[in-house]
């Protein structure tokens, strides 16, 4: 089952790293929505866990090096999602898939929530940054 619909005019923030990053993203969730397989499952929600941490740290230095001032609060809801995604993906190594598909189908909700606000937000920081010129915009 297709998760999240990738919607340009909604899921694109203008900043290539961070759209890419988010396409990446919805592409992994998805398969994890589509697959049956158990073992399939649990080696796409380390997959997705590892993309997620990665996501979340790109993310983090470029608030950081631009002085972004939503960061604290932005870097404290990535670090509470992946403390999430750790207990989750305890449970789902241990054979616990409805655990791990239920916080996968609710994974859209906050992703079109968390891109709409922060990291909206966070483009139109980097879009007017001095630094601009060094991101993909």
């Amino acid at each position: 089952m297709t998760l999240i619909e990738w919607e340009e005019g909604r899921h694109l923030v203008g900043v290539d790293e961070m759209d890419s990053v988010h396409q990446e993203f919805t592409l992994i969730v998805n398969r994890l929505g589509e697959t049956q397989d158990p073992s399939i499952f649990k080696s796409l929600f380390i997959q997705l866990l590892e993309h997620t941490q990665e996501h979340f740290a790109l993310e983090d230095q470029l608030m950081e090096e631009t002085g972004f001032r939503g960061f604290e609060d932005h870097r404290e809801e990535h670090e509470r999602v992946l403390k999430q995604m750790n207990y989750i993906n305890e449970k789902v190594q241990a054979g616990n898939l409805d655990f791990g598909r239920a916080f996968v189908e609710d994974l859209p909700r906050w992703f079109d929530l968390h891109a709409d606000t922060m990291d909206n937000a966070l483009a139109v920081h980097l879009k007017a940054a001095p630094e601009a010129d060094s991101f993909a915009v």
